[in-house]
């Protein structure tokens, strides 16, 4: 039986270990998982819908999003154009990685920015959710948050491609 190549490998050496993403991951997915099916069940045994949980879906949607982001960043697996990357010289390659680890770093470090500012205004002005009422500040502070998380991750993955110089 033959083995297939990978990439990158499975686990890089990071301080921090990607299982908290990957466990934070999979418990808004399976959370998630559960409101949609007791929705769907509840829908259909009893014609009543529970549409304000779409608030909270919506949420951990994106949390998981952002948290699998972070995961993806420490892996090295952040999006690039890998056809035309490999076609480059070692030295170019090199160079063109952590260009595009420094603008993803930076991206992120913006984001965090303006989301801590747009989760400070919604706290400031006591915002609130249209469905439950809830503050919506509490679900915007996550925004910031975890764009630090990523931005982490990817000043860790510069740190890395820079000390790799293969």
């Amino acid at each position: 039986m033959e083995s297939i190549p990978q990439d990158h490998p499975a686990e890089p050496k990071v301080r921090i270990p990607l299982k908290i993403e990957e466990t934070l991951a999979g418990i808004a997915i399976g959370v998630l998982g559960l409101i949609t099916f007791a929705n769907v069940v509840v829908r259909y045994l009893t014609n009543f819908s529970f549409a304000f949980t779409e608030e909270f879906s919506v949420f951990l949607m994106l949390f998981m999003a952002l948290v699998g982001g972070s995961s993806v960043m420490g892996k090295q697996g952040h999006l690039n154009i890998r056809y035309l990357v490999d076609k480059l010289a070692p030295k170019a390659r090199h160079w063109t990685l952590l260009g595009a680890t420094a603008l993803t770093a930076f991206t992120f470090l913006l984001l965090a920015i303006f989301g801590s500012r747009m989760a400070w205004d919604e706290y400031r002005f006591e915002v609130t959710s249209p469905g439950l009422g809830l503050p919506t500040w509490i679900y915007t502070v996550w925004l910031p948050l975890l764009a630090l998380a990523i931005f982490g991750r990817a000043v860790g993955v510069l740190i890395r491609t820079w000390r790799n110089k293969n």
